[in-house]
């Protein structure tokens, strides 16, 4: 009998010290709990439905273990500041105890210092090709108007009470450019970081449910029949000049803009130049998966249950919403215009692309364009505004950061 009561205090011990027993306390355990199920449903928009899964899945999973009681997996601290005392042990939780810091708190650094984001911009600039852009010099323009739900996104923002901090966040959802929006709320909100996060990757993984309805409604079949002709040769002088141009003329105007659009120009500058292709491939294989994952891992380590379940989530979600919405509808409408400027010879249908969403919204523009007439082909003529809208959230990012950091 003896035997059988010190097993069960040891079991009765092993359970009420586990993470099991948190979920039945009243300090919030059940929250932990409902965070854990939404890792779950992310990780299955990942893995099956394919929504943005190099980054879904690894913050998803960080967003699983941030959740685990008593695992130590929940980045800690939201400022550089706050890294140094975690480190240093002067970092204390509500109830007086010393912090200690976890492998999240390590790897999150990277994304607070500004590292992460600006080296996957150098891995896209090494797979982008800006031909289509160089030929077509009016797709900056509609790359730029598709920035439009930036700015629309934290006007509302500012209206339901945000700060403009918290704001110039939750509106650079509307680039669609999910390196951008972490860089920018890295140094502007950083408590904000994983809702975020968590909102413009899944809307740049619903670009082809959000925009067709958009596109559609903003344009008539007239227009969206229309067929561009071939874009011109762009010679190898004109590739390698072009990254060039754009980091002195961007970094030039918008100091704090030069770190993404110099990395972005790098990765391109090794890509056209012809003598770096071993230091090119680096970038687009093996520089950008590890970034990848230690960035996607270590954000989703953000999303504790205290943190992502309020109804400021909620307002960020849709405000995300809300600025992509009018990100794509900016672009449509210049698109519109070029139509009638150049009268009839531009598909407005290729603005909508000026989004972030590479090559994703080009793609959706010529989906929907072959839908009204089987002939049309957009892709290379829509990869201009795109990769525009590349280098235009860069360009809004530093805005934000130039007027509110």
């Amino acid at each position: 009998m003896e035997i059988l009561t010190g097993v069960w205090e040891v079991v009765k011990s092993i359970f009420i010290n586990s993470g099991y027993a948190y979920f039945f306390t009243a300090d919030g355990g059940i929250l932990n709990l409902v965070m854990i199920l939404i890792s779950f449903v992310f990780l299955f928009l990942g893995i099956k439905k394919g929504f943005e899964p190099l980054l879904m899945i690894p913050i998803a999973f960080g967003m699983l273990l941030a959740n685990l009681p008593g695992a130590n997996l929940a980045v800690q601290y939201h400022d550089l500041q706050g890294f140094i005392d975690l480190v240093a042990g002067r970092m204390v939780d509500d109830a007086g105890n010393t912090l200690t810091p976890g492998l999240m708190d390590f790897l999150y650094f990277g994304v607070k210092a500004g590292i992460y984001p600006p080296l996957i911009f150098l891995g896209i600039g090494s797979m982008t090709d800006f031909s289509s852009l160089i030929a077509n010099p009016i797709s900056f323009i509609l790359g730029a108007a598709a920035q439009l739900g930036i700015f629309v996104a934290y006007v509302i923002a500012i209206v339901l009470g945000f700060g403009p901090q918290e704001a110039g966040s939750i509106a650079i959802i509307g680039g669609a450019d999910g390196p951008t929006a972490i860089f920018v709320t890295s140094k502007l909100a950083p408590a904000m970081l994983g809702t975020i996060a968590v909102a413009a990757y899944s809307y740049m993984a619903l670009v082809p449910v959000i925009q067709p309805p958009i596109m559609r409604a903003l344009t008539t079949k007239k227009e969206r029949s229309v067929v561009m002709g071939n874009l011109r040769q762009v010679s190898k002088t004109e590739k390698i000049l072009f990254p060039i141009m754009v980091t002195v003329i961007v970094s030039l105007l918008l100091p704090d803009a030069g770190v993404l659009v110099g990395m972005l120009m790098l990765g391109n500058l090794l890509k056209e130049s012809g003598r770096t292709e071993r230091i090119a491939k680096a970038a687009q294989n093996e520089l950008m998966n590890i970034v990848t994952i230690l960035l996607g891992l270590s954000v989703g380590a953000t999303t504790n249950a205290q943190s992502f379940l309020n109804w400021n989530t909620i307002k960020i979600i849709i405000l995300g919403l809300i600025a992509f919405a009018f990100g794509t509808a900016g672009g449509t409408l210049f698109g519109k215009l070029m139509y009638v400027i150049t009268k009839g010879k531009v598909n407005p249908l290729i603005g909508s692309a000026g989004v972030s969403a590479v090559p994703m919204a080009a793609r959706v523009s010529q989906k929907v364009g072959q839908e009204e007439n089987p002939s049309n082909f957009l892709l290379m003529h829509a990869m201009g505004p795109n990769v525009s809208g590349v280098i235009g959230s860069a360009v809004a990012a530093g805005i934000l950061l130039t007027l509110l950091g």
